[in-house]
């Protein structure tokens, strides 16, 4: 059974960037389905970007220009790349993986979570 692991949260002022990682351990995850979601504070979970296996990505619209999914197979590791950070990026980030389908956003196509790392975007 695959573990995952984030890390690579902080708190940063707007305009900055973080670069998360998702390690993977139990299973490799050079070719898996995977994706980011984040959760702020009082709201539900939400997808913010995800990847296929063939290196395709798909993001939520509030994202899309600012972050970057990519992979790297020797480490087992899935990053999620954040620049030009807005307040309203603030959450727990998560990284999963998916059950079968891929690039979707959907919470409950993914059935192996990590813990989470915490983003803080102060204005």
């Amino acid at each position: 059974q695959v573990q995952l692991m984030e890390s690579g949260g902080g708190s940063v002022e707007t305009g900055g960037s973080l670069r998360l990682s998702c390690t993977a351990s139990g299973s490799s995850i050079s070719r898996s389905c995977m994706a980011w979601f984040r959760q702020a504070p009082g709201k539900e979970l939400e997808g913010v970007g995800a990847i296929n296996q063939y290196g395709s990505t798909t993001f939520e619209d509030s994202v899309r220009g600012r972050f970057s999914i990519s992979r790297d197979s020797a480490k087992n590791t899935l990053y999620l790349e954040m620049t030009s950070l807005r307040p309203e990026d603030t959450g727990r980030y998560y990284c999963a993986l998916a059950r079968d389908l891929c690039l979707s956003l959907r919470v409950d196509y993914y059935n192996i979570w990590g813990q989470g790392t915490q983003v803080t975007i102060s204005s």
